[in-house]
């Protein structure tokens, strides 16, 4: 597959492809006879990995250090991937609380606004009266 449709088909840019593959995220994709980029299933599911840890909030550095373990196809880096998806994953929750707290603040407003629009509403019928 080439990289306009795994772009189309992940939802993420050509350029962004392309920058994973040369700081390393990816190894290098293999080519065509034309020097095209030929994407395998298992490009696909490295990007598709990336994408959703990237939007985990997963710095490049961290994404980094793992890909890299998980390239070495050695069990005994199990440890040390499951610690960095460990570590991440409570920095996610941390996130996802504060963003909870937030929520919450917004809805608290949200709900004054209404209680003040829904007392106009009623002075002003009165004062039609």
């Amino acid at each position: 597959m080439n990289i306009k449709k795994v772009s189309e088909q992940l939802e993420i840019t050509p350029d962004t492809i392309r920058y994973y593959e040369r700081i390393g995220l990816v190894p290098p994709i293999n080519r065509n006879k034309n020097g095209v980029r030929d994407f395998t299933d298992l490009d696909i599911q490295r990007l598709n990995f990336i994408k959703c840890m990237r939007h985990a909030g997963l710095s490049i550095e961290s994404l980094h250090e793992y890909m890299h373990l998980y390239s070495l196809n050695d069990d005994r880096t199990i440890p040390a991937r499951k610690k960095i998806l460990e570590e991440e994953a409570e920095k996610l929750d941390k996130r996802i609380a504060s963003l909870q707290e937030t929520r919450a603040y917004l809805q608290h407003k949200i709900n004054f606004y209404d209680s003040q629009l829904t007392q106009a509403t009623n002075d002003l019928k009165l004062s039609e009266e």
